[in-house]
């Protein structure tokens, strides 16, 4: 079997020649990058060659391309951001005037209603401390009635409001003074008519017919 013979010392390159080998390869390399690279990849021709071969007018449109990306970019970040808060905010309107509707519009405490034969009355009353106040509204299917709204308790009595030939009424009914505050309709009319009322506010009791 023929075995090559080693080089001797002799034959390597010495410290010197790789030196220069080395540097004349970093010259290359920078001739590379500024002729060449710089102008085909970001449109910078300081020398003037890439010009001349077309490079530059590549890398010209490589970079716009690139800027026109990230403007894309930029864009659609801005847009997706401002749908976000907007859907957020939406959200919290939406979550601030349902709570505030829900506080403001209260159901109707209580409901009564009663049908009155020509020439029936029929009286309602509310359980009610000095200055409460209950919000009521009463309305007639079928005809009309007269009425009395008063208050009586502790040896007081009071009207508030009479009414003759009504087809119904409502308001906030404040206490004059501790007792029994309501109304009493009847019916003066030809035929049936049916009362239905509704009540809500400070009173701890609805007095109803027996």
């Amino acid at each position: 079997m023929h075995n090559a013979n080693k080089p001797t010392l002799d034959d390597l390159p010495s410290s010197a020649q790789l030196l220069k080998s080395t540097g004349l390869a970093a010259v290359a390399a920078a001739a590379i990058l500024v002729t060449i690279v710089l102008p085909s990849e970001y449109g910078i021709d300081p020398t003037g060659i890439g010009g001349a071969l077309g490079l530059s007018e590549m890398g010209d449109i490589k970079t716009q391309l690139a800027e026109e990306a990230e403007a894309d970019r930029l864009m659609e970040l801005e847009s997706s951001e401002a749908e976000t808060q907007s859907s957020l905010g939406d959200a919290i309107f939406g979550l601030f005037v349902g709570s505030a509707s829900a506080q403001t519009v209260e159901a109707w405490t209580d409901e009564y209603s009663v049908t009155l034969a020509p020439g029936d009355g029929i009286e309602v009353k509310l359980v009610m401390e000095a200055g409460a106040e209950a919000e009521y509204q009463w309305t007639v299917d079928g005809g009309v009635v007269n009425f009395d709204l008063h208050g009586d308790g502790g040896g007081e009595n009071i009207s508030y409001e009479k009414g003759r030939a009504v087809p119904g009424g409502e308001g906030v009914l404040t206490a004059a003074f501790a007792g029994n505050h309501g109304w009493f309709w009847r019916n003066r009319d030809s035929q049936d008519v049916t009362v239905s009322l509704l009540v809500r506010g400070a009173y701890s009791d609805m007095k109803l017919p027996e």
